[in-house]
């Protein structure tokens, strides 16, 4: 496919900053799971991650209305900036229920919610990273992103099938459940970072 984006390398490398920032958030998170000591630095290691990833999409809208001519739909540049900081967001949600419900044995499906985080958001680094040079690349790793959801999506059904099965105190019940939609609605703002995406790709077709 022949590449029809203007060159405007700022936009391009500022998002693939952003998107690598995303991955190394979803990361630590899953250290939160895989290893419960030093909880609190943990949790805390990923608040400082959201916190500079909303830095880092504040810099891009700032300069998206500094700039006359971007290399794709304003509202495009805006929804994917939107999008990627969502992700953020809910991993960090995710984190924050870990120490304030005092969840000291997560069930493994949360575990795997999160490397399913990590995947999607790997795949979205990488998709930025051939936006401007590859847009059928662009369009294979949205692909997995995707499947990668839905992936989430029979985990997360399960987990709280499961939940209601097996779990009898109704407290903890009504924590983990709430932990595994935070992790699910990370996966579902991951998607639609993909759809955003290939709706640049196609507009560019």
């Amino acid at each position: 496919m022949v590449r029809v984006i203007p060159r405007e390398m700022k936009f391009f490398d500022m998002f693939v900053e952003m998107a690598n920032n995303l991955t190394t958030g979803a990361k630590v998170l899953t250290e939160l799971f895989d290893n419960r000591n030093n909880v609190m630095a943990t949790v805390q290691k990923i608040k400082d991650i959201e916190h500079q990833g909303d830095d880092l999409t504040h810099t891009r809208l700032k300069k998206l209305n500094q700039t006359f001519i971007t290399p794709f739909d304003r509202e495009d540049i805006h929804r994917l900036a939107s999008s990627v900081d969502d992700v953020l967001d809910f991993v960090n949600a995710a984190a924050e229920r870990m120490m304030l419900y005092k969840i000291h044995n997560p069930p493994p499906a949360a575990g795997k919610l999160a490397e399913i985080i990590v995947r999607q958001s790997e795949e979205i680094a990488a998709a930025m990273r051939l936006l401007e040079k590859d847009q059928d690349g662009v369009l294979a790793h949205c692909v997995k992103v995707n499947q990668f959801e839905n992936e989430a999506d029979a985990v997360c059904r399960g987990a709280i099938g499961a939940l209601f099965d097996n779990e009898k105190d109704p407290i903890t019940l009504i924590k983990m459940k709430e932990l595994f939609e935070v992790l699910e609605m990370a996966t579902d703002k991951a998607e639609d970072a993909a759809n955003v995406l290939e709706a640049v790709v196609l507009k560019s077709a």
